[in-house]
This record gives structure tokens, sequence and C-alpha cells, in this order.
């Protein structure tokens, strides 16, 4: 899948920041041209409506120009996703998102709209759900899926939200480091710790890291290794063959 122009961020929200305030020129950049974006809410798993939080995204993009359209009002015509020009998948559960997005069949549309070059975007949860599967997501399994692959946008795996170790903290419960490396012992799929604040921009095959952070990148039976923003990262797809 080498047609793709995807904006994968960590997180929606910096802290003290409005929603997606902190990436509003890259995002204004990545749907350039761009009149209609399906939202995807499905995330949320209580507490907030999905008319409530599509409302949320449409006050963001009416900023820019761009019309905000709900996915759940489609849900019985997937087909029309095509009809529209963008698609901004947003964060909360992931298990709670992708268990909707097979529900409602919504799988097989959106990778084809990202083959046939529409611009695709996700935070946190969305980003989690554009990766080959939802194995190193930080979320409880709060619903059941039919398997854990996801939409497969690129051909690795992506921690939003890393953190690393607090230095002399005396929390004894496992580390995000520690937790990818147990998903390791089971699987080869490279994995991007993201840090808060940074994303990656996928355009055709070249992967670049971006924002103020370095990111941590976790291989079998490797040491992990930082990687300063402006890393290219297309070499996690041919290592996750």
């Amino acid at each position: 899948m080498n047609r793709r122009n995807l904006l994968l961020l960590s997180t929606s929200t910096l802290h003290g920041q409005s929603y997606l305030h902190y990436a509003r020129n890259v995002i204004k950049s990545h749907f350039d041209g761009v009149r209609s974006i399906v939202f995807f809410p499905y995330a949320r798993p209580g507490g907030m409506s999905h008319d409530n939080y599509t409302e949320i995204a449409r006050a963001f993009f009416k900023d820019l120009g761009i019309q905000v359209i709900g996915a759940h009002a489609l849900d019985n015509r997937p087909e029309e996703l095509l009809q529209h020009e963008g698609i901004f998948i947003g964060g909360g559960n992931t298990f709670v998102l992708l268990n909707w997005l097979y529900k409602r069949n919504w799988i097989s549309v959106i990778r084809s709209a990202v083959e046939s070059g529409i611009p695709y975007m996700g935070t946190s949860a969305g980003t989690n759900v554009a990766t080959l599967g939802i194995q190193t997501t930080n979320d409880m399994p709060i619903a059941s899926l039919p398997n854990f692959e996801a939409l497969g946008l690129v051909r690795f795996h992506i921690n939003p939200h890393y953190l690393d170790p607090i230095e002399g903290s005396q929390h004894m419960g496992e580390t995000r480091e520690t937790r990818i490396s147990e998903f390791h012992t089971y699987h080869r799929t490279p994995v991007v710790g993201l840090r808060e604040g940074s994303w990656l921009h996928v355009k055709d095959a070249d992967i670049t890291l971006l924002g103020p952070h370095s990111a941590r990148i976790f291989r079998a039976e490797q040491t992990p290794e930082e990687v300063p923003s402006g890393s290219n990262l297309s070499f996690l797809e041919s290592a996750s063959n």
C-alpha cells in the first residue's frame, strides 16, 4: 500500500492547550484543499455521545474551513465515505474503537479510501488502529473483538503516549518498555514509542518522524534505539516482513 497520505499523532491534546492546537498547522497542511472529512467518534466508551464528540472535532475544523461529518451518520452506508475527501479517527479506548469498526463494516472501506489517496489522520486510538494491530495500546480491553488485526495502513505497531521510566520512582509495576518487550516475546513486528506532541507523516513509501521529540524504536531481540525528529522510519516496514 504505497499510495498513502497519513498523519499519525500520538495525542489530540497537550497539557494546557486546547483540542489539537499543538498540531494545527500540520493538520491544516495535511488537509490542504479538502472540503469535507469523515470523523470517527467511536473510541469514547461512555460519558460522551458520538454526536457530542463529533461536535468537538467539528468546532476545530470549522476554523480551517473544513466540514465534518460523523461516521455514525453513515453507519448503514459506509460506501459514502468515498464521497468525502478526508478521514479522521479520534482517540479514546482502542478496543471500543476497533470493535465499532468491525461491527459497522468499516475496515475494508477505510483501507480502500486510503489506497485511493484520501488523506487519513489519527490521534491516539486512531493512530493505533492505523497499524497492523492494537496489541501495543495502553488501553484496557473493555470490549471484545473478533481479533486484534487493525487497518494495516502501516506495517508495524505504535505505542502512542509513550512514557519513559521515571528516574527514582519506587513504583514496582511494569514500564512501557517492559510491556513492549513482553509483546516481542510473541511477535517480531517493530514498535514505535511515540511521545506526546510528536507524530508520523506517511507519504507513499516514506515515513518520517516529526515534532519536538525523539521516538524510541523497539525490535525483537535488539536493544531499543532512540531516533531523532526528522528521521526516516521507512525501514520499519521491511523489518516487519
